[in-house]
Formats: C-alpha cells, sequence, structure tokens
C-alpha cells in the first residue's frame, strides 16, 4: 500500500481508505448499504490491515452513531494500528442543539463520538457540511480548542463550498489557528465537478481530497450497463433518490470505456475507476466500502498496478463534461485556455 501526506500536514494515509456506513446499517439509507455487525466488521478490517489500509472513515450521523459504536469495538486492543476519520454536523435529532457546527454542538459530539468510538482521541474530525447559521470564527476557534485539547488531531471539512472554505483558511491564518487539512468530497469518473473549483482550491491551499463514492453511488461495479438494467437486489433501488445525479447517456459512455479497459487490463470495473482517481491531482485517499469480504478484496486489487497513459485519456474524454459558468469559456475558448491551464 502507498501513503500520501494529507494535504500540507505532517499526517500520512494509504491511498485508499475503509468507509463503515456499512457497519451497524438501519435505517433507509444505511440498512441498504449494509448491516455489518461487530464480527464482520472485525473481519473486514482484519484484511484491510493485512494489506495496509489503515484509516477508517465513519461518522456519527452513520445509524444513528452505531458505525462509530461498531468501529469501536473491531478496533479493540489495536487502536495504535489505525486512523480513525469521523464526521460531525448533519442532524442527530431534532432538538436545537442536535445539528450544526456551533461550539456547544461540536463539543458535545466529539465527547459523543469519543465514546462510542472507545477511544481519548479522533486523528481527523470533520464537519460533515457547512452549517451557514454559526459563524465561521466561531467554528474555527472551537476546531482549535478541541485540537490543543487533544481530542482532535486533524481537522478538515466535507462537502463544502469553496468559498467558504478559502474564508475558514483566512480565519485560521489570521489567529494562528490549525488550518484544515483535508477536504471530503464526491469525485468519480461520471461526478468531476470537485476539479472546477475544489481542486484547484485544495492545490494552492494544502487542502487533501478524500473521496466518497469513486464508484458513483454503486454505478461503476461493472452490474449496470448499456443492456443490463440495474439488478434485483442492488441498493440503488432504494437509494438512488439520494444519490449525486448523472445523465443515462454519459454514464453508458464512461461504462462502455470502463468495459473496454478492464478487459484490455484483465482488471474489474471498479478497480480502473479507482485506479483513474488515484492519479488525480490533489487526490490523497479514495473512501472504499464493502459489505462482504469478496467486495472489499476487489476493491484493494485498484491499487499496485497503473492505467497506461493512453488509457487515461480513453477514459478523460469519455468522462468530460462542459463545466457551468464561469469555468466554460475556459475550456471553450483558447484565449481562456491559455491564461488558466488545467490541472488535469
Amino acid at each position: 500500500m502507498d501513503y500520501r501526506q494529507l494535504g500540507s500536514s505532517g499526517l500520512r494515509v494509504p491511498v485508499l481508505s475503509f468507509g463503515t456506513g456499512t457497519f451497524g446499517g438501519t435505517g433507509p439509507l444505511f440498512g441498504a448499504w449494509g448491516q455489518s455487525d461487530e464480527t464482520e466488521a472485525r473481519r473486514l478490517i482484519d484484511v484491510c490491515l493485512e494489506v495496509g489500509v489503515t484509516m477508517f472513515d465513519t461518522a456519527d450521523v452513520y445509524s444513528n452513531g452505531a458505525s462509530e459504536t461498531v468501529l469501536g469495538a473491531a478496533i479493540k486492543g489495536r487502536r495504535d494500528a489505525v486512523l480513525i476519520s469521523t464526521k460531525t454536523g448533519l442532524p442527530m435529532g431534532d432538538g436545537p442543539q442536535d445539528w450544526g457546527a456551533s461550539r456547544a454542538r461540536l463539543v458535545r459530539a466529539v465527547e459523543a463520538s469519543l465514546c462510542r468510538l472507545g477511544t481519548d482521541h479522533i486523528d481527523l474530525l470533520q464537519l460533515h457540511a457547512l452549517d451557514a447559521s454559526t459563524p465561521a470564527e466561531e467554528v474555527m476557534g472551537t476546531l482549535d480548542m478541541l485540537i490543543a485539547a487533544g481530542k482532535v488531531r486533524y481537522a478538515g471539512v466535507s462537502n463544502y463550498p469553496g468559498w467558504q472554505l478559502m474564508k475558514a483558511q483566512g480565519i485560521a491564518d489570521r489567529h494562528g489557528w490549525p488550518r484544515l487539512v483535508a477536504h471530503q468530497v464526491y469525485y468519480s469518473l461520471i461526478g468531476r465537478a470537485y476539479e472546477s473549483d475544489l481542486m484547484p482550491l485544495a492545490a494552492d491551499q494544502g487542502v487533501g481530497a478524500l473521496v466518497w463514492s469513486p464508484l458513483g453511488w454503486g454505478r461503476l461495479t461493472g452490474k449496470i450497463g448499456r443492456d443490463r438494467p440495474i439488478p434485483e437486489g442492488s441498493r440503488l433501488h432504494d437509494t438512488e433518490q439520494f444519490a449525486p445525479p448523472v445523465e443515462a447517456e454519459h454514464l453508458y459512455r464512461v461504462i462502455d470505456a470502463l468495459e473496454a479497459i478492464a478487459a484490455e487490463t484483465g482488471r474489474s470495473v471498479p478497480q480502473v475507476a479507482i485506479n483513474w482517481l488515484l492519479r488525480r491531482p490533489t487526490v490523497a485517499s479514495v473512501i472504499i466500502g464493502a459489505r462482504n469480504e469478496a467486495q472489499l478484496r476487489d476493491n484493494l486489487g485498484a491499487v499496485g498496478w497503473a492505467l497506461s497513459l493512453d488509457q487515461v485519456k480513453v477514459l478523460d474524454a469519455a468522462s468530460a463534461v462542459l463545466p457551468a459558468y464561469p469555468h466554460t469559456p475556459y475550456h471553450q475558448q483558447e484565449g481562456f485556455a491559455r491564461l488558466n491551464p488545467p490541472l488535469v
């Protein structure tokens, strides 16, 4: 397993991380993802550690805390061998203090996560979504306090608008507080919006990308194609309403390219899709998920080899979408493009 620096921090993370949204799954979304109990979770973690996948991503909102609880039990006795990444901010109840990133909410949420995880510190705490009702200075000051107290090692965000992330970095610099070092983002061959604003910001500000849903919400597993509708038993039947949207023809064009390259390389469609992501600028780690050991081992096969430049170009072309304004002219007109060459 290769390791990369997380943004401009000193934290080294594996290029593949394991997402534990399947642990203790309940409800219409997380129950459809998976329902791994402590025994199965421990086995999946064993497999990860065997190959050097040492970072495990969770969130307090995953099955109302059950994911953190199962993860904590499954790593008991080997805390020093793993990195724990968790998230908070989304609603955990209907009360006024049950959501957001106020000082009161963050302090209480971190204490609750530490209890469920059975640990005294969180390696990476990420704000799960922007809380527009709490001043950014309060948020960053609270993160500084939690880091100074030793309860959090590093801080990041997830699903943030670029201008808010930049604002947070500016506040941290002004006060001498720790900067955000990670942004957990949706990025896949059928969802490349990250590249327009967030990727250049990350490169400039030293923010590492942790990629969620690298297989496009299960659409790039190799089970779906032009002549293969969503199979019976697929979680997409129950969860597609929550998924990032994609136009059907664009999806099939990407799948056609993936299947052709999978045949050339002798790799699976998911392995090709994840390998492409690992070549992208600012990507520190791709978060893989699995409901069972077979799925996990297949996803782990995304590392240890590399797509050729020609294969990358095929995938780039098949997945390219003209971005929204103000980025459009930079892709359409030579003069604009010369002023602002793309990172990728």
